[in-house]
């Protein structure tokens, strides 16, 4: 009894005290009157008014509170697996408090998730109606011009029927990528891994873009002579996309007459590294944490005129992460930029069928 004493709410205990001092008072009255006052019998009788008086009141609050703890659980939905049955009532008040922290904080996470997903969502929305409003307002009033009569002038209306197709391209190719970066975030695009050379990729990407490069007399070079393959486990085609980007963006962006060097090294025993570095203006380092945003451009007038959808850069990075690996970025202002990821090492498996396949054949 002592240990219940000890270990019991201090409200009831408290308020039996109370009851078991008004009930003895009463009945002291009553015996007083009657002429049977004993002082032992007084108190015993406020011992037993006391036990009574404690159990019936913990009893009693402890199943009320019980039933508001259901009640409270079932209405946050954290009654599961949950038994309240031979438990008391500090422990379950304690169980209580402490669920519907977590679930508070749950809450207020998923609250702030929504409000980021939200500015997020109206940032994009902003964006692409942004990008899409210049090439639609562009074909309207290259339209508009023909049907007011210049449609009549062969060279004007050739003209301006090229230049509307060059505002379609735009469209489409804006279309493009934000399809795209959607597949890609969604999880939807597949990857068709295979072991490929890197090398090989790149000498293909520096041909594709071997005439942009001459326009700004930029160089387009390795950082040494790779006499031997290297072999990465890959998307060829996601690849290609990627190392485009980023030498396009290294001509784009690169001074005239300046050169852009990819270098492939060993990161760690299985992993390597690409590298594309350039001498161009470089990014202020403000700029960095947010440049593979979607639409996200550091000098808004020079992106327009250099043109883009302003999703290049996020979909290489979603294309490198869908690889497994890690994309990274280093630039200063005026010295220049490397952008640099990582992919797997691999073995060239056709190789080895091909050498089995020649010791197989008979002399």
């Amino acid at each position: 009894m002592a240990a219940n004493l000890k270990n019991a709410n201090p409200f009831v205990l408290r308020y039996a005290l109370y009851v078991s001092l008004v009930v003895t008072v009463f009945v002291t009255s009553l015996l007083y009157i009657l002429g049977l006052s004993e002082p032992l019998i007084i108190l015993a009788f406020f011992v037993l008014s006391l036990i009574s008086s404690f159990l019936i009141l913990r009893v009693g609050i402890e199943n009320y509170v019980l039933k508001l703890i259901k009640e409270v659980y079932s209405e946050v939905s954290l009654l599961e697996g949950i038994r309240f049955t031979g438990s008391s009532v500090s422990t379950d008040l304690d169980s209580l408090t402490s669920d519907i922290e977590k679930f508070a904080r749950g809450k207020k996470i998923e609250i702030e998730t929504l409000k980021i997903r939200e500015e997020y969502r109206k940032d994009f929305l902003g964006n692409v109606a942004h990008e899409m409003k210049t090439p639609l307002f562009t074909i309207q009033g290259y339209i508009l011009t023909l049907l007011d009569g210049a449609m009549q002038d062969k060279k004007v209306r050739k003209k301006y029927l090229e230049r509307a197709n060059k505002s379609v391209d735009r469209l489409l190719y804006i279309v493009k990528d934000l399809d795209t970066i959607t597949r890609l975030e969604s999880g939807s695009q597949k990857l068709y891994m295979q072991p490929m050379d890197i090398v090989e990729l790149i000498e293909s990407v520096f041909e594709m873009l071997e005439m942009k490069a001459t326009k700004k007399d930029i160089t387009l070079v390795f950082d040494k002579v790779y006499e031997h393959s290297v072999w990465v486990n890959g998307d060829a085609e996601k690849l290609e996309h990627v190392l485009s980007n980023l030498i396009e963006n290294s001509i784009k962006y690169g001074h005239q007459g300046g050169t852009t060097e990819v270098t492939i090294e060993d990161l760690t025993e299985d992993k390597l590294i690409i590298r594309v570095t350039d001498n161009g203006d470089g990014i202020a380092k403000e700029h960095l944490p947010r440049l593979f945003e979607r639409f996200y451009r550091v000098d808004k007038s020079g992106s327009r005129k250099e043109g883009g959808s302003g999703l290049g850069l996020s979909i290489v990075k979603h294309i490198v992460e869908a690889h497994g690996e890690r994309i990274y970025v280093e630039s200063e202002p005026g010295v220049g930029s490397e952008f640099s990821f990582t992919l797997q090492k691999t073995e060239n498996s056709s190789s080895k069928s091909t050498a089995e396949l020649n010791a197989s054949s008979p002399e």
